[in-house]
C-alpha cells in the first residue's frame, strides 16, 4: 500500500499546484498571477528553485510561439473592439434583420452571430437584441436567458479567432485548420442540443412564438460592407494559412494569422475614419489587452517550467501513463474551465501537462483525439460553470433565478461532454 502511495506522489504534487491555481482564480487573484502561483509551487515541489524559475521563464518569453501568439490575441481583440466601439457589430445586425423570418431563427440569430466576435462577456452585449426580437413572444425570461447564453457559444469549439483554440494550436504546433477540422462536430452537437432542450415545439410551442412580421429591407450590400472585416479575418486567416502550408512549409503558418487579423483592423478603421489611431492607442493599452496577453505570459512560463523541473516525465512514469492521460484528459480541464468559466484559463493550466505526457510516451500520433477530448471537458465546465460571467450578466439583465436557469443547462452540457468522449474513440 505504501508503495502505490508513493508510486502517486508526484500525480499529487501536480493536483496541489492546481489547487493553488482554483483557489487564486475563485479568490480573483487573475488567472496570470494563479497559473503563474501554481506553476511556481509545481517547480519546488519538483526541486526547481526561485532563480532557476525565473531563468526558465525569461527563456519562454524570447520564444518565436510566444510572440506569435501575443501579436494574434492582440489584433483579435483589436479587432473585436473596433467593431463594437464604431457601431459596425450593431449595423451588421441590423443589414441581416431583414432575412430573418423565423421567429425561433430571431431568437438565436444575434447572440450567434456576436459569438463570431470573441469577447469577455460578449453574452451581454446580444441579450438586448433578444429582448428586443422576443418583445411580442410569450417566452419566460428564463427561455430568453439559456438561449442567450447557449447560443453564444456555440462557435467556441470551430470557430478560428476564440484564444483559446489559438492557444491551442500554439501550445502543439499545428496548423489551426487542421485542428477545427476534427473539433467540428462539437459546434453541430450544441446547435442540435441547443434546439433539443430549448427551442423544439415540445418546449417553445407555436402560440408561444407569435409574433409580428418581418417588415426590414434585405440589403445584400449592407450585408457585405457591414461584414467585410469579418470576412477578411477569417477567409483570409484560412487561406493564407493553407497557401502557406502548400507553398512555403518553412515558414511560420502564424504569419497568415496576422496579415489576416490586421486586414480586418484595417478595414474597420477605414470604414470608420472616426476612430483614428487614438483608439487604437486606448484599445492597446487597455485591461482586456493586458489581462489577456498576462495569461499568455503565464502560459508559457507555466509550460516551459513543468518541462524544465521534470513533471511530464514522472507524470508519465505513473501507472505507465494511463491516470495521468486520464487526469489530464477529462478531470482537470473540465475542473478548471467550471472553477474559471473561462476557456484560456483551462488550456493555459492543463494543456501543457497533456503535451508533455503524450511525447514522453511516444503518444504524437493521438496528440490530436487528446487534445480534443480535453477541449471538449474543459469547455463543458465553462458552460456549466456558474461563475461564467454571461451567464452571471444574461441572468442578471433578463432578471431570472440563476439556480433555476442553471438547471436547465445540466442536460445539454452532458450531451456535450459525451459527444466529445465519442469523437475521441471515433478519432483514434
Amino acid at each position: 500500500m505504501e508503495s502505490l502511495l508513493f508510486k502517486f506522489i508526484p500525480f499529487f504534487k501536480v493536483l496541489s499546484a492546481f489547487a493553488l491555481m482554483l483557489a487564486g482564480i475563485r479568490f480573483r487573484l487573475g488567472i496570470g498571477l494563479s497559473i503563474l502561483i501554481g506553476g511556481f509551487a509545481m517547480g519546488l515541489m519538483f526541486g526547481m528553485g526561485p532563480v532557476s524559475f525565473a531563468q526558465t521563464g525569461g527563456m519562454a518569453l524570447m520564444q518565436e510561439k510566444f510572440l506569435f501568439l501575443a501579436a494574434i490575441v492582440g489584433l483579435i481583440l483589436v479587432l473585436s473592439d473596433a467593431m463594437e466601439r464604431s457601431g459596425q457589430s450593431r449595423r451588421l445586425m441590423g443589414a441581416l434583420s431583414g432575412y430573418l423570418t423565423s421567429p425561433r431563427l430571431r431568437l438565436v440569430f444575434f447572440p450567434a452571430l456576436i459569438g463570431l466576435l470573441p469577447m469577455p462577456g460578449g453574452a451581454i452585449f446580444s441579450a438586448p437584441m433578444v429582448k428586443t426580437v422576443s418583445e411580442d413572444m410569450c417566452v419566460r425570461n428564463s427561455d430568453r436567458a439559456v438561449v442567450n447564453y447557449w447560443f453564444r457559444h456555440v462557435w467556441e469549439l470551430f470557430w478560428p479567432l476564440y484564444p483559446g483554440l489559438i492557444l491551442i494550436v500554439g501550445l502543439a504546433d499545428i496548423p489551426i485548420i487542421d485542428f477545427i477540422s476534427k473539433s467540428w462536430p462539437g459546434t453541430l452537437v450544441m446547435l442540435l442540443a441547443g434546439w433539443f432542450f430549448f427551442l423544439r415545439p415540445g418546449v417553445l410551442g407555436a402560440k408561444d412564438l407569435m409574433s409580428q412580421p418581418v417588415t426590414g429591407e434585405r440589403n445584400r450590400g449592407a450585408v457585405f460592407k457591414e461584414g467585410l472585416p469579418l470576412l477578411i479575418a477569417i477567409v483570409g486567416a484560412i487561406g493564407l494559412e493553407t497557401a502557406i502550408s502548400a507553398f512555403a512549409p518553412g515558414m511560420s503558418f502564424e504569419w497568415g494569422v496576422i496579415v489576416a487579423l490586421g486586414g480586418g483592423v484595417g478595414c474597420v478603421m477605414a470604414q470608420n475614419s472616426q476612430l483614428g489611431f487614438q483608439f487604437l492607442r486606448t484599445v492597446l493599452v487597455g485591461k482586456s489587452v493586458r489581462s489577456m496577453l498576462f495569461v499568455i505570459v503565464a502560459v508559457f512560463v507555466f509550460k516551459d517550467v513543468m518541462q524544465a523541473a521534470g513533471v511530464v516525465e514522472e507524470m508519465a512514469r505513473v501507472a505507465g501513463g494511463d491516470a495521468a492521460l486520464f487526469a489530464s484528459a477529462m478531470f482537470l480541464p473540465f475542473l478548471v474551465g467550471m472553477v474559471s468559466g473561462i476557456s484560456v484559463a483551462f488550456v493555459g493550466a492543463t494543456f501543457p501537462l497533456l503535451l508533455g505526457v503524450l511525447n514522453m510516451l511516444g503518444m504524437q500520433d493521438q496528440v490530436v483525439p487528446y487534445l480534443v477530448l480535453a477541449l471538449f471537458a474543459g469547455f463543458t465546465g465553462v458552460m456549466i460553470s456558474p461563475i461564467h460571467i454571461c451567464f452571471i450578466l444574461t441572468c442578471q439583465y433578463f432578471e431570472c433565478d440563476m439556480a433555476r436557469t442553471w438547471r436547465k443547462l445540466v442536460a445539454p452540457c452532458g450531451i456535450l461532454l459525451l459527444s466529445g468522449i465519442g469523437l475521441f474513440f471515433f478519432l483514434r
